[in-house]
């Protein structure tokens, strides 16, 4: 699997459809880091696609849950506005 940086994808994202439809996966990293994966729309197996979102759900949740916030959620957005 080819990498390439966020900004040089910017730059390059037409050849890098042509890269992908032709069957090519690329990693696009932020700073050294991968943060998305391009694949052809037909490569995605359903099946695969509804345990990835099952899992990012559930990293949410756990997430959610060690999430400690102090005061009432009204007052926290508001100061968020602020």
């Amino acid at each position: 699997m080819s990498r390439i940086s966020v900004a040089e994808a910017k730059n390059r994202l037409s050849e890098l459809i042509v890269r992908v439809e032709a069957g090519e996966e690329i990693s696009v990293t932020r700073h050294g880091k991968p943060v998305a994966r391009l694949v052809a729309a037909a490569a995605i197996d359903p099946e695969e696609q509804r345990t990835r979102v099952a899992e990012a759900f559930r990293r949410l949740e756990l997430l959610c849950n060690q999430l400690q916030l102090e005061g009432d959620l009204k007052s926290i957005a508001r100061e968020g506005l602020d």
